[in-house]
């Protein structure tokens, strides 16, 4: 696997590799990024001149404190500024709540290192290059889920990731572990300076401006959010197959995937429904036909919403996953510290600025663009949720499954009744939904000032983006339920009707579940008494987490 340059325009894709294939990235060589030379060259410059000047100019988090502490004094020193930096992370974990998961610190660590490596921050290539290493040897710290406002970013988070690249200063009470922060290392916790020990790697004594540079951004919310619309992608991709499975086993109509209507909206639509109706392309099952007008006796073509509107709900939801991976697209490639530095001959800099470095304080660091992101995430995805379980109602609803049995369980002369089938899945489905509803109300808009007012406006971005990411994993688990429960109720369908016949790509979806194993040797089937069903799920949730739902034209064998 070639290792990714921090030099080139990341993607979502360069994200999830990293974060869950373990792909390396290439270190910074020297020379290779002038305008991150330029910037720390300036911060070194900048910190001798004020060791000399009787009257030293304040340099925002060079030679000043953070937050409503800026104006109060000037330091004058590098041991200074190096305390500053050093007690900057010191004084910020204080995260709470369990861990995130590794995925999520690696994709926060990768995202850190290339916002850094655009070369606008003012940190040596050591310090980028220590993240790099922490990635390629597989350093994985401790970092509490809960703290951060995504104010001046993720401040607590990020002081939690990069703690155990800090070295202590001198002086320091070595007594208290969290100097070096944690890590866990072969599954159990130890100290930072104990895991990166073990990975051959040697702290660095952080310096001016470095311990703002690390933790300044929303780069943990970013992390969270790329691999939580990742995953929705996959998620929106299994219920397209779950919609046709639904479709043919309740022999519902042809015309709601029509073309025709379709193309009169939008093109979102119109994909949607053009992949479904390739799913169920040959099927016997859907009633109606591509080119006449149905039989009256056929009834006239209106099932339920959940398979009538499901193309216009799935295509809406396919196109606001279109516009948030773009909008994250920009998030990933930022650079989010503060201040921002602007060498003197770099060709970003505005023409009406002076011909001279300049360091400029911002908002970068603000996380309102993640924050609106996964709220809007959040509401998509609940709603694909909601109607994939209104179809699981339907699919275990002998009242509305016309004429499959009761709860999806064949039932023998003289047993009615005696198995509850498939009745408690509708159960764990509609509670799924429930919960999403309640974590879908947005974060975003829930602003509580802090640091003496001066961050009066803050964006929770990292709550949006873990409800957001959680509520994925809810969603995906509704759509397992609603494969099993199509994937029965298409069986006992062609049990009914033996010279039916199934689409080419329901035809491949059975199949492929038919492939996964619900236990050690035995592969997921027809339920004909009850039995636990909470493997199934499990199964069919993890396939459609790898991607194995992924959307096909060619589906021989």
């Amino acid at each position: 696997m070639t290792a990714l340059s921090l030099l080139a325009p990341l993607t979502l894709a360069d994200v999830v590799a990293v974060a869950r294939e373990y792909r390396p990235v290439a270190p910074l060589r020297t020379g290779e990024n002038p305008r991150l030379e330029a910037s720390a060259a300036w911060v070194a410059a900048t910190l001798a001149e004020v060791a000399t000047s009787e009257r030293p100019t304040p340099y925002y988090a060079i030679n000043t404190g953070f937050g409503d502490n800026a104006g109060r004094a000037t330091f004058r020193t590098v041991e200074d500024a190096e305390r500053l930096s050093r007690n900057l992370l010191l004084s910020h974990t204080v995260g709470v709540g369990e861990p995130l998961p590794e995925d999520a610190v690696r994709a926060a660590l990768l995202l850190r290192a290339y916002s850094l490596a655009r070369g606008y921050s003012g940190v040596r290539r050591e310090v980028v290059n220590t993240l790099v290493a922490m990635l390629n040897k597989r350093v994985f710290p401790v970092v509490p889920a809960r703290g951060s406002l995504g104010a001046s970013g993720d401040l607590a988070p990020l002081a939690h990731l990069v703690m155990p690249l800090s070295a202590p200063l001198p002086g320091e009470d070595m007594n208290i572990p969290v100097a070096t922060g944690y890590c866990f290392l072969n599954g159990q916790i130890v100290t930072g300076a104990a895991a990166m020990h073990a990975a051959g790697i040697a702290p660095i004594r952080l310096g001016a401006k470095e311990g703002v540079a690390l933790i300044n951004g929303a780069t943990v919310s970013t992390a969270i959010a790329a691999l939580a619309v990742h995953d929705a992608l996959n998620v929106l991709h299994a219920g397209e197959y779950a919609l046709a499975l639904s479709a043919e086993a309740l022999r519902g109509f042809r015309d709601a995937f029509l073309p025709h209507i379709h193309g009169l909206r939008n093109a979102f639509q119109a994909e949607a429904a053009e992949v479904v109706f390739g799913y169920v392309a040959g099927s016997t099952l859907i009633r109606g036909a591509a080119d006449i007008d149905l039989d009256p006796a056929e009834g006239p073509p209106q099932d339920p919403y959940c398979i009538r509107c499901a193309p216009v709900v799935m295509g809406a939801a396919a196109r606001a996953l279109a516009h948030i991976e773009i909008a994250l697209t920009d998030e990933i490639n930022a650079a989010t510290d503060n201040p921002l530095i602007f060498a003197d001959d770099d060709p970003d800099s505005p023409e009406y600025l002076p011909r001279r470095t300049k360091m400029i304080s911002g908002g970068n660091f603000h996380g309102a663009p993640i924050g609106y992101l996964m709220d809007y995430l959040a509401l998509v995805m609940t709603d694909y949720a909601s109607i994939a379980e209104r179809r699981i109602f339907t699919l275990t609803d002998p009242r509305l499954n016309r004429g499959l049995p009761p709860f999806l369980i064949p039932e023998r002369a003289g047993e009615a009744g005696l198995n509850s089938g498939l009745m408690l899945a509708q159960y764990t489905a509609a509670s799924l939904v429930s919960e999403c509803k309640v974590l879908a109300h947005p974060a975003s808009v829930d602003s509580i000032p802090s640091s003496a007012n001066r961050e009066d406006h803050v964006s929770m971005s990292a709550l949006a983006a873990r409800k957001a990411a959680q509520i994925v994993g809810l969603v995906r688990q509704v759509l397992a339920i609603e494969l099993l429960c199509a994937f029965q109720a298409v069986h006992l369908r062609l049990e009914q009707l033996p010279e039916a016949r199934i689409g080419a790509g329901t035809a491949h979806a059975i199949r492929l579940i038919e492939s996964l194993e619900v236990a050690a040797g035995r592969r997921i089937g027809v339920i004909r008494t009850d039995t636990p069903l909470r493997p199934y799920f499990d199964t069919l949730d993890a396939a459609i987490a790898a991607g194995h739902f992924a959307p096909r034209e060619d589906f021989a064998e």
